[in-house]
């Protein structure tokens, strides 16, 4: 399992909650003796230079449970509570002299062995409460020297797998701060004058930076978003400067971005989802659904990541772990449409053969589910299109494209499935229609696309040695 890093936050202990701590361990006592097969929680707690930290007090509160269960580190930092039952929990660490560090949201899965380690930050003085923070980076490990011409941005691997990756770094994109609402140069201007008069603002630079993007000027704009992260590295900053340089094609400077805002907010469920994020458009898939697994695990409630996750997996087989998730999805939101659709189609795709009929039973009935509550749902027609097309039921087949049609008439795959299955039964006219339609779609999506990228400028960027 991928570990999860929490950085402390201050909070206070009471004696009133101490003295709980006797009858909570009796009560984990005895739930591990009852509970042998259930699941288990460990993991190591540390200071922020990576040190142990020895007996430090460790609290696991189930979703709605009247009083924690608590355990202590030993001499190596390592704690551990076993006999778990799935769930959600909130985790909290606690050491004289640190702040404490807590966990709002943490799932549990049945029978699983989940590690979490803990980071624990120095108590605050009312001496270091006013001191400056620390930078963000000693110096950044790449420059971005301009911008190019967006003609030739194109992309590597298949055309699907491309648009996906444009998209998941728009989608990241839209996770930071909203675009600026007024953008012309008497704005620029103004908050140029201001800057002059003020230049250690982080707020002033970033606002900058907003108005730059929506001006179009998107060398201007990362370097006000890398000055506001320079001088306050706030999680907002910091997202928003990795952000602006995902979308303009420089995966490489924002996954270094991201990895040392994970690192300063490991809690940030949207600065994992923009490590992930970076990772896919290096094209590294496995990667991408490590950090974004973790995303999850950080706010199982949450369903962006899970989208991000369902999103993912269009373009291979999903992984093993990334399943589980989109089934924790299903489990924690049964009412969410999405949620059925995403788990049916990892499902389906994580079948160990074409001929695995109870997999695609399955998988039918989270679709049909996911129906019931999105009348609407395109995609989910589409993949049940595609479940009869694979029992060479091709008369349902076509029923359920036509629907996914109704629901979705620019639903390119869904024309160009159709146009198969009427092959199938022999209608020949009805097939050349479709892909008619499938090629006026397709052409029409790539016009889309290109268009976009022309207005997407591509950072020019190098790195420097590490």
């Amino acid at each position: 399992m991928g570990r999860l890093y929490v950085v402390a936050r201050q909070v206070r202990f009471s004696r009133v909650a101490a003295a709980l701590v006797v009858a909570a361990a009796v009560a984990l006592s005895l739930q591990s003796q009852q509970a042998g097969g259930a699941s288990t929680l460990r993991g190591t707690v540390r200071d922020v230079q990576g040190k142990v930290v020895a007996a430090a007090t460790v609290e696991l509160r189930a979703k709605d449970a009247a009083t924690p269960l608590t355990t202590h580190a030993d001499s190596q930092g390592n704690y551990s509570f076993a006999g778990l039952q799935q769930g959600v929990y909130s985790a909290r660490a606690e050491m004289a002299g640190y702040g404490a560090a807590e966990i709002l949201s943490l799932f549990i899965g049945a029978r699983e062995v989940k590690t979490v380690d803990i980071t624990l930050l120095p108590a605050k003085t009312p001496a270091s409460q006013s001191a400056p923070v620390p930078a963000f980076f000693d110096q950044p490990q790449f420059t971005v020297a301009g911008v190019t011409d967006t003609t030739n941005l194109g992309g590597h691997g298949s055309d699907r797998v491309v648009r996906t990756r444009d998209s998941i770094a728009q989608e990241t994109a839209s996770l930071g701060s909203a675009p600026a609402s007024i953008a012309s140069a008497a704005t620029e201007k103004s908050l140029r004058e201001k800057i002059a008069r003020e230049p250690g603002s982080a707020m002033l630079h970033h606002s900058l930076g907003d108005v730059e993007e929506k001006l179009g000027n998107s060398l201007q704009a990362v370097r006000e978003y890398e000055r506001a992260a320079e001088l306050d590295p706030a999680e907002a900053y910091v997202f928003d400067w990795g952000s602006e340089l995902l979308l303009h094609h420089a995966p490489e400077p924002a996954l270094e971005v991201f990895s040392k805002g994970n690192r300063l907010f490991p809690h940030s469920v949207r600065m994992l989802i923009g490590l992930g994020a970076s990772w896919f458009a290096r094209g590294d898939v496995d990667k991408a659904v490590v950090r974004i697994c973790e995303a999850s695990d950080l706010s199982p409630d949450d369903p962006i990541p899970y989208q991000f996750l369902g999103r993912m997996q269009n373009v291979e087989t999903p992984s093993a772990e990334l399943v589980e998730k989109l089934h924790r999805f299903a489990t924690l939101q049964p009412e969410n449409a999405e949620a059925n659709y995403y788990y049916a189609v990892g499902l389906w795709k994580r079948r160990p053969n074409p001929q695995d009929a109870a997999g695609a039973a399955q998988a039918e009935s989270l679709l049909n589910k996911a129906i019931r509550l999105d009348a609407k749902f395109g995609a989910a027609y589409l993949q049940l299109g595609i479940l009869d097309s694979e029992r060479r039921d091709f008369l349902a087949a076509i029923a359920n494209y036509r629907l996914a049609i109704q629901a979705d008439s620019k639903l390119e795959e869904a024309h160009y499935r159709l146009a198969q299955a009427y092959r199938q039964i022999g209608e020949a006219d009805k097939a050349k229609a479709e892909v008619q339609i499938y090629d006026q779609l397709a052409k029409e999506s790539a016009d889309k696309t290109e268009r976009e990228r022309h207005e997407i400028r591509q950072f020019v960027y190098t790195l420097r040695d590490r």
